[in-house]
């Protein structure tokens, strides 16, 4: 398999900026959809349309997220079984990933009324909005099985170095989207289900595009040998590292979704300047998925070929990268980050109350690097009990500060306590960084 040969390769700050940045490029697209989506059905003159196509897209991203675990733990297997040169077992990942994306979709095509009364009991809204978000959702959820087997896919492709592929995966995606938005709505006139039929066919053929970039593994017998496909010993372990990367993210979801309740509590000037300053924490985190999945990939390939020292390369130029980047953040956010709370809302009490918070944006990058590159190291040693353990020691200690610090120093409280979160994770990861060393030659 060509995809083979990159093994092989020296480990360069070259290469790892090859993998990086058509991941930074990717996902600066994700919001331009976001915007697009917003936008078309703004120009209806209507409220309820905005707000039902926000809602059903926040439920049918939530239910989606559940299975964000097959990326990561597909990157980190597939990119193991790439550096022990074991082409039968990368091609049969494939199959296996592809048959939970198919078989989780359908299931929750079968369940997608039970999901939408789950909902909007959690999002209630008016009538008029919860009729609209229904008929948007009832179209998007028939793409359900490509969406979860895109994550695979996606996952697969990364453990390859094939970022670039990536890349042109997510520019067609969104780039059909956005046209066809347009031409929906705004030219036929179709209103919500516009948008939604919109997002139904560039799934579909976006999972099309992800096939045929993947076509080397169809080459390869092993990607239909059911025998390999359904290895014990290989579903128990992808079990395993899967059900440990769910944990993980549940515990990393209950702290953003009580930052969120709790923010709340503290006024709506408040909750909605969180909601600006939590931008700033999405743009780390995209600005950084590149090069944790560099390391990722470098790091499990390293894992499977047993190669230690390839392996540290990997994992220091990867957060190396990182750490520039994070610096750069860091000093963007202080010099413009005033400009940038602007560009976000108009509204001049929401604008002051974000800037009085502003310095905790300029920290955030400063300490998350630690824990979001250790992240990527763990996942590509498919080191998930280790994350998973960390994570709940992090949110312990979250919850434990976050009440009190609330109550003696207000949202900086808050905010304190979601920084100390990301201290925590970042610290014990890497007190347990020696022992995945170790594990290369066990």
């Amino acid at each position: 398999m060509a995809e083979t040969a990159a093994v092989a390769g020296p480990i360069t700050h070259r290469r790892i900026l090859a993998i990086a940045v058509p991941i930074v490029l990717s996902n600066a697209t994700v919001p331009i959809l976001g915007a697009v989506d917003t936008g078309v059905v703004g120009q209806l003159g209507e409220a309820a349309p905005i707000g039902a196509v926000g809602i059903g897209a926040i439920i049918l991203t939530a239910v989606y997220w559940v299975f964000g675990f097959l990326r990561m733990g597909t990157t980190g297997l597939t990119s193991q079984a790439l550096g022990a040169g074991d082409r039968a077992e990368v091609a049969a990942l494939l199959s296996r990933v592809l048959m939970i994306g198919f078989g989780a979709g359908a299931t929750l095509i079968a369940l997608q009324g039970l999901l939408f009364w789950g909902g909007f009991q959690v999002s209630p809204a008016s009538a008029e909005v919860e009729a609209l978000a229904r008929d948007y959702m009832a179209i998007r959820i028939w793409s359900a099985p490509a969406a979860i087997a895109l994550y695979g896919i996606t996952g697969w492709l990364i453990a390859q170095e094939r970022t670039r592929a990536v890349l042109v995966l997510q520019v067609w995606m969104n780039g059909l989207n956005v046209g066809l938005d347009l031409w929906f709505v705004l030219g036929l006139g179709w209103g919500v289900q516009g948008v939604a039929a919109a997002t139904f066919l560039a799934e579909w053929t976006g999972l099309g595009l992800g096939l045929w970039l993947c076509r080397a593994a169809f080459a390869v017998p092993a990607w239909r040998d059911w025998g390999q496909v359904f290895d014990m010993p290989q579903l128990r372990r992808m079990a395993s590292v899967n059900g440990d990367i769910l944990l993980r993210s549940v515990l990393l979801q209950a702290i953003f979704v009580s930052f969120l309740f709790w923010g709340a509590g503290l006024g709506d000037v408040q909750l909605a300047a969180n909601q600006v300053l939590l931008q700033f924490l999405s743009i780390t985190a995209y600005a950084l998925d590149g090069f944790a999945f560099a390391a990722e990939a470098i790091v499990g390939q390293a894992f499977g070929a047993r190669a230690r020292a390839a392996l540290r390369r990997g994992a220091a130029l990867a957060s190396l990268w990182g750490g520039i980047v994070c610096i750069g953040l860091a000093v963007g956010f202080a010099l413009f980050g005033g400009a940038l709370i602007d560009v976000m809302t108009t509204a001049s009490d929401v604008r002051a109350a974000a800037r009085a918070y502003l310095a905790w944006m300029v920290l955030a990058p400063l300490v998350g690097v630690v824990p979001w590159m250790l992240d990527g190291i763990f996942i590509g040693a498919t080191r998930t009990r280790d994350m998973r353990n960390m994570m709940a020691l992090s949110a312990l200690g979250y919850f434990v500060v976050a009440y009190p610090l609330m109550a003696g120093f207000g949202n900086h409280g808050l905010w304190a306590a979601m920084l100390l979160s990301f201290a925590l994770r970042g610290l014990t990861l890497a007190l347990r960084y020696p022992a995945l060393e170790r594990a290369v030659l066990d």
